[in-house]
């Protein structure tokens, strides 16, 4: 949930770390800091607010000249946010200092034991614990730093990525992950430490990716060592090339990295779906799916689970693998599932999906039902991630890097992988006709170029947004395929704009919503021409009957809807389907817009982080 930065070689430190905050802020804005070695003093400048906060106060005072540091961009969990509570912390002597990304449990025990010992605790949260726990052993068992953290990792509980340094031992930093990411750039003669490889892309391709459980002594002229915390077990580390660009990860011309994500979502479907669908050959290849086919058709059931946005892509699936497989679905939120014993048997499968791939929740249902024999496979973007190496197989979506903190392209590409899935079960199980099956192809590879025409809809959707940028309440409507591209597009507008909205089944309207509606409510209502088209022009009817506002979103050339609704929005004709991938692109954009008119920070909405590693 927060964002950890790490630097120790040659070059000054200072400019690399922050750098990499600024790129690692998606994952934690409420506050940031760093701390700089001078190869005397551990110089540490900490403060409430974004990155750019925090190199004001920084470059007015303290020393930034070092070739090791630390920074930390924070989500916060213990304590509110303040300059405080920031990161990095350091221990009562003052010459160890940790940033830390996680929660840990058994915190107010730990605390209580060293407050009983003469510790003093200037700071709300559990990290300050961790650290003087760390000091603690040290002192009284007479390890190195490498040793006291194993020890002290072993007497806690939770989840945590962390980076510790000994400023009586300038040469070295020691890290650790369970349950939140960690991964460490090789250079030559120096090493990056990161919750991901952005912060390091443009100095080395070259990167070990720790798995849970694991620590590391980051040594300068020495070789990575990886140990198992529990027991000490060596491990050889793997050293991986990373893919990525550094043009992916910048905005390349756009004012926020959301409207580029929400434009590049033609290009990252063709990616997705790029070397798996082969359209003119009526072919599909999944490794993930073709080597464990028999698993997906013998399956009673197939269990997705998922959070927010993936949990919508996920309810998508739920239509489209019980039309096209014929495979009963149920879809979970993964933060109930884990908690409410539910009935996992050893012939159903379980998809997991996670655009981070280290999602706590996801991560822990898999966990779950990977212990009761389920297959579980996994669909996500980040390559190397927990859930790619957690479950028993998978699927990329390829989207490229996505920094926006609301999802736009992770839902588009989550529901092609899916339905890619769905389409290779259906034929395999002869549950969809030869002739729908190579047609879903043909159309599936029109996908990107309709979502281009609909993205040329943007100058008109501005003004739309320009018209209910005030409004303080929201209703989205949709039947069928349609109903969770109705949740999606709600939970964009109230997490980018903070404007209540709420996504309904249009036909559960009646039973409650409306009463809220008058001639103030605007209302969105997805009224395609595939699927229930009559009776969402009903529910229209019911809505202008009591004087709402309405903005219908239709498929090109549609009369009927346009006589009735105060605005339209057109999407080209698809298979009903596929609609949702043309649905919620005007909903993304409309969000958008209304945020910006109104002064949000669109990349980075109050309360919010893109990669959720505590519960």
């Amino acid at each position: 949930m927060c964002g950890i930065v790490g630097y120790i070689g040659k070059k000054q430190a200072y400019p690399i770390v922050l750098k990499g905050l600024k790129r690692l802020e998606y994952r934690g804005y409420d506050s940031a800091g760093i701390a700089i070695y001078d190869g005397k003093d551990l110089n540490i400048c900490k403060t409430k607010g974004k990155v750019a906060d925090l190199q004001k106060k920084c470059e007015s005072e303290i020393a930034l000249k070092g070739t090791v540091g630390i920074g930390h961009t924070r989500w916060a969990t213990h304590g509110e946010p303040n300059d405080v509570n920031s990161h990095p912390h350091y221990s009562n002597s003052g010459d160890l200092a940790i940033i830390h990304n996680g929660i840990i449990e058994n915190y107010e025990s730990l605390k209580t034991e060293l407050q009983n010992r003469g510790y003093k605790f200037a700071s709300d949260t559990d990290t300050e614990v961790l650290v003087n726990l760390i000091e603690d052993i040290m002192t009284n068992e007479e390890v190195k730093l490498g040793k006291a953290v194993q020890i002290a990792l072993n007497q806690t509980v939770g989840a945590y990525a962390i980076a510790v340094f000994d400023k009586t031992k300038p040469n070295e930093i020691v890290v650790a992950r369970l349950g939140s990411p960690l991964a460490i750039g090789v250079g030559d003669d120096e090493y990056f430490i990161a919750s991901d490889a952005s912060p390091f892309i443009e100095y080395t391709k070259k990167a070990i990716y720790l798995e849970d459980g694991e620590m590391a002594v980051v040594r300068l002229g020495k070789h990575v060592k990886v140990r198992k915390i529990k027991d000490d077990k060596l491990v050889d580390p793997y050293v991986q090339k990373l893919q990525l660009n550094l043009d992916q990860i910048e905005k390349a011309g756009y004012e926020h990295f959301m409207l580029k994500e929400i434009y590049e979502q033609p290009s990252a479907i063709k990616d997705t779906y790029r070397g798996r669908m082969l359209a003119d050959r009526g072919i599909i290849r999944m490794a993930g799916v073709d080597d464990n086919l028999e698993k997906f058709l013998n399956a009673k059931r197939i269990i997705v689970v998922a959070c927010g946005t993936s949990w919508h892509a996920g309810l998508v699936a739920e239509y489209i693998f019980e039309d096209l497989a014929r495979i009963p679905v149920e879809v979970e939120y993964a933060s109930e599932f884990r908690y409410r014993n539910p009935v996992i048997n050893k012939d159903d499968v379980v998809i997991a999906i996670s655009q981070s791939g280290e999602t706590a929740d996801t991560m822990a249902a898999i966990k779950l039902a990977k212990e009761n024999g389920a297959f579980v496979f996994g669909v996500c973007n980040v390559v190397g991630s927990s859930i790619s190496r957690e479950t028993h197989a998978g699927a990329y979506t390829h989207a490229g890097p996505e920094i926006g903190v609301a999802s736009t392209k992770a839902f588009t590409t989550q529901i092609t992988i899916l339905s890619l899935i769905a389409l290779k079960l259906g034929k395999a199980k002869g549950s969809i006709s030869n002739t729908d099956y190579h047609m879903y192809l043909n159309e599936m590879e029109l996908i990107p170029s309709k979502i281009e025409k609909a993205l040329e809809s943007n100058k008109h959707i501005i003004e739309v947004a320009k018209v209910y940028k005030n409004a303080k309440n929201c209703l989205y409507l949709g039947r069928g395929y349609n109903f969770p591209v109705a949740l999606e597009g709600a939970l964009k507008l109230k997490e980018i704009s903070y404007i209540h909205a709420e996504g309904y089944p249009a036909a559960e309207m009646k039973h409650g919503p409306i009463a809220l509606i008058d001639e103030q409510m605007p209302v969105v209502v997805i009224a395609t021409k595939k699927g229930h088209y009559e009776k969402v022009v009903s529910n229209i009817q019911e809505i202008k009957s009591r004087k709402g506002k309405i903005i219908a979103i239709v498929t090109e050339g549609d009369t009927s809807v346009k006589n009735m609704a105060d605005h339209v929005i057109e999407v080209s004709e698809t298979f009903e389907a596929l609609t949702p991938l043309l649905t919620t692109i005007p909903l993304q954009l409309f969000s958008y817009h209304i945020a910006v008119m109104l002064g949000k920070n669109v990349d980075q909405p109050r309360n919010l982080a893109k990669s959720v590693t505590v519960e």
